[in-house]
């Protein structure tokens, strides 16, 4: 990998004065790291108290620590500012304090820039690990794991890491420290595979991956970013450097720049060579790939056209374990990422096959009177919430609403239009989505909380239905993050399965 691009500096942030901003996971994350790295450490906040304070006093008590307004006193002596992908450089508070220090000539870098300074630095010490990047509004965890689960299964040793747990600092830093004093290139893992939000690419620089893969581009995030074009743009950064650029066919907004190598997926029949999509054959929808041609026997060696590539049947959908056709285009994403890394085809194949997907992602949590409930409550924008819609293809009973982060809500209307019986509306933006979706069929109702919107979908559920969680919201306004929201749920379903004496 070139993991840095030759015309950007690198830091060296030994004994360099660093302002970490932001105590979440990446901020405690960036801390730990410029302590390890030999950096002299200071920490602030918007908030008197945010959430990794305790895990920064525990494991770096001798950080000074600011909580409150961003001042301009904050970047006095500071040398570099690692920014918190939970702080808007483009809205509010962190637009100003980030042009102010622009302005004084301080570099501001996230989580990700640091990291791939850090291999630029390991790499003069002989460790070039291949780097898979891996965005999208949705789909990215799932693929993001997925292709980790492919490397391992192929026999490499990979980190998956970035915006999902760990955070890709404190991953880097556990594999340094059980190398000892010197970096062990045969010990460290041989790929990273990173899950990339919007918020760290805006803040990255100079990461150049192997392979890059942009999933879709819907809106979400518009109380971050200034505007769509502003959350596009930051997703097509990841393009910068990268060796391989893998997109989706379906979404053009995820095109790569003309020149770049590129694969891509789709639902359509791939016709490039290199490429992945579905074909239908035989009743069955098969993963396919388009491969290159043969040469007639015989042909001169010299052709001005390479003979067109081939159709190979790959396995049927149905033989994955993650359900719905938005699964089928994660797992042809993997398939064109790990392909791109070099990984055999065979063993990807036998990966895809035991690949049980992630938590509250469309996953099934009871089955009760021959109705499913499904937990999706990952899916926090409209785009998750329209490919669960049309990925079961089952007639649903929608649970939506929550926090809508200043989306448009209008593009589900068509989605509830054609697989929502009913939808059942809760939490801060349920009048909006309401609105949204007046003028479809769907039954709406207004219900004061996620439990009420369960006991009620299941009163007029009817035998083939699907109750499905997701919410095209975050879920600060009712819980403490997505999983509780889920917790909630799944303890509310499984109080249904007891009154109906359904094991669950």
């Amino acid at each position: 990998m070139s993991a840095v691009n030759a015309q950007l500096p690198l830091f060296d942030l030994a004994g360099r004065r660093v302002l970490v901003l932001g105590l979440g996971d990446s901020g405690l994350a960036m801390a730990r790291w410029a302590t390890f790295r030999g950096a002299l450490l200071s920490v602030a906040d918007t908030r008197e108290s945010p959430p990794r304070l305790a895990g920064l006093r525990e494991d770096l008590p001798g950080a000074a620590f600011s909580g409150g307004p961003l001042t301009p006193e904050l970047l006095e002596g500071v040398d570099l500012v690692a920014w918190s992908p939970g702080l808007s450089i483009e809205l509010g508070e962190g637009a100003a304090f980030h042009a102010l220090a622009r302005e004084r000539g301080v570099p501001v870098v996230g989580e990700i820039e640091l990291f791939a300074q850090a291999l630029a630095l390991l790499g003069e010490q002989g460790y070039r690990p291949r780097v898979a990047a891996i965005t999208g509004t949705n789909g990215k965890t799932t693929t993001t794991r997925l292709v980790g689960h492919l490397c391992t299964h192929a026999g490499l040793r990979a980190v998956v890491a970035g915006n999902i747990a760990p955070a890709v600092l404190d991953a880097l830093r556990e594999q340094l420290v059980a190398c000892g004093e010197v970096p062990d290139p045969a010990r460290l893992p041989e790929v990273w595979v990173l899950e990339l939000s919007s918020f760290q690419l805006a803040l990255t620089d100079s990461l150049a991956p192997d392979v890059a893969a942009i999933l879709n581009i819907t809106q979400d995030h518009l109380d971050w970013h200034a505007d769509m074009a502003s959350y596009a743009a930051a997703k097509q950064r990841l393009w910068r450097g990268a060796r391989a650029c893998v997109w989706n066919r379906d979404d053009p907004l995820t095109a790569p720049p003309a020149g770049a190598r590129q694969v891509s997926f789709g639902a359509s029949t791939p016709t490039q060579a290199g490429d992945v999509g579905i074909v239908h054959e035989g009743g069955l929808h098969w993963l396919a790939a388009a491969v290159p041609g043969e040469e007639p026997p015989g042909s001169p060696r010299r052709r001005r056209e390479a003979p067109p590539p081939l159709l190979r049947r790959l396995m049927p959908a149905d033989a994955l374990r993650i359900r719905g056709t938005h699964n089928h285009g994660n797992a042809l994403a993997a398939l064109a990422i790990a392909s791109a890394l070099g990984l055999p085809t065979a063993a990807l194949l036998h990966g895809l096959r035991g690949f049980e997907g992630e938590p509250h992602r469309c996953e099934l949590v009871a089955v009760i009177d021959d109705v499913e409930y499904y937990d999706d409550s990952k899916g926090t924008n409209v785009g998750a919430t329209v490919a669960a819609l049309t990925g079961l293809g089952k007639r649903c009973l929608l649970i939506a609403g929550g926090e809508g982060k200043g989306q448009d809500f209008s593009p589900l209307a068509a989605a509830v239009a054609a697989h929502a019986r009913a939808v059942f509306l809760i939490g801060q933006d349920a009048p909006r989505l309401r609105a949204a979706l007046a003028d479809t069929p769907a039954l709406l109702v207004d219900c004061a909380s996620l439990e009420e919107a369960v006991i009620r979908a299941r009163e007029i559920a009817v035998l083939g239905d699907a109750v499905l969680l997701s919410p095209a919201c975050a879920s600060f306004d009712m819980f403490r993050n997505y999983a509780h929201r889920a917790e909630v749920f799944v303890t509310a379903v499984r109080a249904l399965a007891l009154d109906a004496g359904v094991p669950c």
